[in-house]
């Protein structure tokens, strides 16, 4: 496929992962020009990212902004890609396909906590970007031992990446990700809330403490736990492995 094939925003990724940004005289440069947008989503959330705002951060008119971007859309691509560089950590040997895909999940959620914003991209289609088609080569790269089919493979990475968006899209709209206090705080609300002859099943659960967190916990750590859904979803996969000879 040539570049002109490519949707708008993806020539541009894949002209700088086959060969890197020259270095420029001028001081506005692409790479600037993304890492203003990531910056501004890192503080103030996705609907701080605006062409003005970026071209305001860099002290440029947003109509210089249009000469290394076409459109919102366009720079959305090229932040996802940015901040999804992948870890060194993931070509390392692992030792089997389970803690070979727990450490997958454990680096996308660290990017995830990072950069809060990626579950607010608009879903325009399949991964395409440079960096994220390596992180599905890395999650497949996990089950090459299994004996899996080639498309049950695809299904679970494409089970456990959805089940980590999850996760993260529910903690943010819980509250702040990296604060953790907001779902502190619902795990209060609810004490006072739950009437026992309404809800026994949940008063029980709150009596229990299963939506409290040990004293001990950081409050950066006070946020919802991918780990016991993803055991789950991994026994489910065991067991796939295990019919079908693997």
């Amino acid at each position: 496929m040539t570049e002109e094939e490519l949707p708008a925003g993806l020539s541009a990724l894949w002209a700088r992962f086959d060969e890197p940004e020259p270095e420029r005289r001028s001081r506005l440069t692409l790479s600037r020009v993304v890492q203003a947008a990531v910056e501004l989503a890192d503080a103030d959330g996705l609907d701080a990212v605006s062409m003005a705002r970026v071209a305001e951060r860099l002290g440029f008119t947003t109509m210089s902004i249009y000469r290394y971007v076409r459109s919102k859309n366009e720079l959305l691509l090229l932040m996802l890609d940015q901040v999804a560089a992948l870890p060194a950590e993931l070509d390392e040997p692992c030792g089997g396909w389970r803690p070979g895909l727990e450490r997958w999940c454990r680096a996308q959620w660290e990017m995830l906590h990072t950069h809060p914003w990626i579950v607010r991209l608009p879903i325009t289609g399949p991964p395409i970007t440079p960096n994220q088609l390596a992180w599905a080569d890395r999650a497949l790269g996990a089950l090459k031992d299994t004996g899996l089919s080639e498309a049950d493979k695809v299904g679970v990475a494409l089970l456990v990446a959805s089940h980590m968006h999850t996760v993260a899209r529910l903690s943010a709209d819980l509250g702040q990700a990296a604060s953790g206090e907001p779902i502190a705080a619902y795990s209060d609300l609810l004490g006072g809330l739950v009437d026992g002859r309404r809800f026994p099943a949940l008063r029980a659960a709150v009596d229990a403490g299963a939506y409290d967190y040990p004293a001990e916990t950081p409050a950066d750590e006070r946020r919802l736990d991918y780990r016991f859904g993803l055991a789950r979803i991994l026994d489910g996969v065991a067991a796939l492995i295990r019919a079908t000879g693997g």
